[in-house]
């Protein structure tokens, strides 16, 4: 564990400065104040809908859950993805990365976390400026009623799929990223595989949820609600997470394995 958190905060040092880092704080600030920004301008065509709170709820963590899910967290996986390992793509240090008296298990598990914990931080700022906006607009236009429902759930609930879902699309780039040093090979095939995940989903293609970059949209579509529950408070682990961590498992370890061939390179 030691070499763990050593190797991790390494990542961090590293990445600090670079654009995957910041982007996990500037995505949600910028998609949720425009979001926000758009109820406030809006607010006199929104207020003619009388809708309750619940709905309102519904229509504003939406209008951010939908462009998430279904076309910003697949290639934002996919760009943080390259951008982990591009630090030592570019910079050639592989060999002096593994020669450190680190095991190499140890440092590839950093970058990985690494990945995955950026992606938590930008989820996370998701479903709180989500909340917090969401009230704020409550103090902002009185007639709304956003104080008659609690999302905390909801939003829970729903980043957590969105978090889950995305980590067979992470793994899987993460394999790519580790393969090919240059851009276009990884991010193209994400690309294209984003591009059929959409369609799949769209056209409700029944083994949809085979493709790991159909897996987030999915995630937020399929929600099963037990009877007399709030129907926001849907359940977590369904069929869709359970498919992106088999994924997520499998090819971790076989980006161990690629990475440390690769370090004797």
């Amino acid at each position: 564990m030691r070499s763990i958190y050593i190797s991790l905060v390494s990542e961090f040092y590293k990445s600090r400065k670079t654009l995957a880092f910041w982007a996990a704080i500037l995505l949600p600030v910028v998609i949720c104040s425009l979001v926000s920004f758009g109820f406030y301008s809006g607010a006199d065509k929104i207020l003619k809908l009388n809708a309750p709170g619940m709905t309102l709820w519904i229509r504003y963590a939406g209008a951010t859950l939908n462009v998430m899910g279904i076309l910003v967290m697949p290639f934002y996986v996919m760009f943080m993805a390259f951008s982990v390992n591009n630090i030592e793509h570019k910079n050639d240090t592989w060999k002096s990365l593994f020669a450190q008296p680190l095991n190499k298990f140890s440092i590839y598990t950093a970058k990985y976390l690494f990945a995955v914990t950026l992606i938590f931080i930008c989820l996370f700022l998701f479903a709180t400026l989500t909340y917090g906006f969401g009230h704020l607009l409550q103090v902002l236009v009185p007639k709304y009623t956003f104080s008659q429902y609690n999302p905390s759930n909801f939003l829970i609930n729903s980043y957590s799929k969105l978090f889950l879902s995305s980590l067979g699309i992470l793994s899987l780039q993460f394999i790519f990223s580790l393969i090919w040093g240059d851009f276009l090979k990884p991010i193209g095939i994400g690309f294209v595989g984003t591009i059929m995940g959409i369609v799949a989903g769209m056209v409700n293609w029944t083994y949809a949820y085979l493709i790991p970059y159909s897996l987030p949209a999915l995630a937020l579509q399929v929600t099963q609600v037990k009877k007399g529950k709030d129907p926001l408070d849907f359940e977590i682990f369904a069929r869709e997470i359970w498919v992106s961590l088999i994924y997520a498992g499998i090819l971790f370890i076989a980006g161990y394995f690629i990475v440390t061939r690769k370090s004797i390179k």
